[in-house]
């Protein structure tokens, strides 16, 4: 059965469908979908079967199929051991509630225009749903249920209580005024509102999103509703909460690195690391990859890639922070440090490194990549990004025995302090930076561990460099599936 749903795929209507919209993408100047999806052969038969009914039953969806099969792949030995779970899995990855609706908006000319929104709210058996918002011009319903189903997954996977949550729009800020900015999201809440709030869904930054975005919507929200419920999260403390928020992410991506060394006896300190992206993930990565004395030598954009040998450091960041603020290009960077320099329309796998932070977009490392990857001496690979890696990469990093951090653990950073900040229990807002740092570390520590146990249980070695992918797909689908059980959700 495995191998017909295999067989099957390749001459669906999978694979048209992905030429079909490789085509439009290319007509549209969006990214292109370069392959169909890529179906590995399953070792069991349940699982198997699992995978097949979504192929037929969403053969398009080549981000979500994507997903899917890497959590199957991970709980093939949790679906031999109770068969139970086989039909929780079915529910689940069948999303709660998808919302799509159209975003009637005027540009400074006065010109109507209309994008698509979506909002997947994947699960809310854990809790009210939590997930971003993404505006950009290849956003799909594909991308806005991959988006959830792995938020969900790595909500399940923290110590909160939280569901998963996916969503955005095809809208692309760039060349957009602020005014024109601010019609949208004002627009784009006033049909979105009604499935909001602190106990149902609370929507987050994702790519495309910013304090700005963020502000704006939740703006329209609260005239809308008009209450100023804190059910937006941001680093704007006057009306959502942490201050630290931004940094969540991208330094629990670096603290989740540093315990994977010392298990390893080793740290941090005097590792080259490569990192992709230029957003606020990456930039807070390469902050505190300085602090702990790391040499991180990369940054990238759309464009390329900017490559400083002798490594950044705290007065380069700062230069680096300032040419990102401006909007500039990185490329600037090269009127201050003619030493370095800038790769156009390539990625940086190919430079040496101990460590990889893919911080970019889903798929950024494909076969090629990780090829290089591998041949440039890089031993672990934390990502910053959901699903950075296609599954040939993945296939190529496991085989070369590559530890492969996923982002599901390593960027729990952010569900963190997200629900920190929603949590009367805690001020955050009269936390030090310190006491903050404190807690992000316990929260990866917490979900680090249960990763490794997650996936000792179930026969992984520690030392595997799959056990930590593994334990976090198996011990987050256990917790969910026995809410689901508890709550009669089977």
């Amino acid at each position: 059965m495995q191998m017909s749903a295999l067989e099957e795929h390749n001459n669906s209507l999978l694979h048209k469908e992905a030429l079909r919209l490789q085509m439009a993408s290319k007509d549209k100047g969006l990214t292109a979908i370069e392959r169909p999806v890529y179906v590995k052969a399953l070792m069991s038969k349940s699982a198997g079967s699992i995978l097949e009914s979504v192929l037929r039953r969403d053969p398009h969806e080549v981000e979500f199929i994507q997903s899917v099969q890497e959590v199957v792949h991970s709980l093939e030995p949790v679906l031999a051991k109770n068969s139970q779970y086989v039909h929780i899995l079915e529910r689940l990855l069948e999303p709660e509630r998808a919302i799509v609706f159209r975003v009637p908006w005027v540009d400074d000319k006065g010109e109507t225009h209309v994008n698509r929104g979506f909002r997947v709210q994947f699960s809310q058996v854990l809790g009210p749903c939590r997930g971003g918002l993404r505006f950009h011009p290849s956003m799909n319903l594909s991308i806005a249920k991959f988006l959830g189903f792995e938020q969900t997954m790595k909500n399940a996977l923290s110590p909160y209580k939280l569901g998963g949550s996916g969503g955005g729009s095809d809208f692309d800020p760039k060349g957009k005024s602020e005014s024109e900015i601010m019609r949208f999201c004002q627009s784009f809440i006033n049909e979105l509102y009604r499935y909001l709030g602190p106990d149902q869904d609370l929507p987050a930054e994702d790519m495309g999103v910013g304090p700005r975005e963020m502000g704006y919507l939740f703006g329209q929200y609260r005239r809308i509703v008009g209450q100023f419920q804190g059910s937006f999260t941001g680093p704007k403390i006057f009306w959502s909460g942490s201050s630290l928020r931004t940094e969540a992410t991208g330094y629990g991506l670096v603290f989740f690195a540093r315990l994977i060394l010392a298990e390893m006896n080793k740290e941090l300190k005097g590792s080259r690391c490569v990192v992709s992206g230029a957003g606020k993930i990456a930039m807070h990565v390469l902050e505190k990859l300085l602090s702990c004395g790391a040499i991180p030598i990369t940054i990238s954009d759309s464009k390329g890639y900017l490559l400083d040998e002798e490594g950044f450091d705290f007065v380069k960041f700062s230069l680096l922070r300032d040419i990102k603020a401006q909007q500039r290009s990185l490329r600037d960077y090269l009127k201050s440090y003619s030493r370095a320099k800038y790769v156009e329309d390539a990625k940086p796998w190919i430079e040496r490194c101990d460590i990889a932070f893919p911080c970019a977009s889903q798929n950024e490392i494909d076969q090629p990549d990780a090829v290089a990857l591998v041949n440039s001496g890089c031993r672990i690979l934390i990502e910053g990004s959901n699903m950075p890696c296609t599954p040939q990469a993945i296939d190529v990093l496991r085989k070369a025995k590559v530890l492969v951090a996923p982002a599901m653990a390593a960027s729990a950073g952010g569900v963190a302090v997200g629900e920190l900040e929603l949590n009367h229990e805690y001020n955050l807002m009269q936390w030090s930076a310190e006491e903050f740092e404190t807690k992000l570390q316990d929260t990866m520590k917490q979900t680090y561990d249960r990763s490794l146990k997650a996936a000792a249980d179930y026969g992984f070695q520690k030392d595997s460099p799959e056990a930590l992918v593994h334990g976090g797909n198996i011990f987050a689908f256990l917790n969910l599936g026995q809410a689901m059980i508890d709550q009669g959700c089977v």
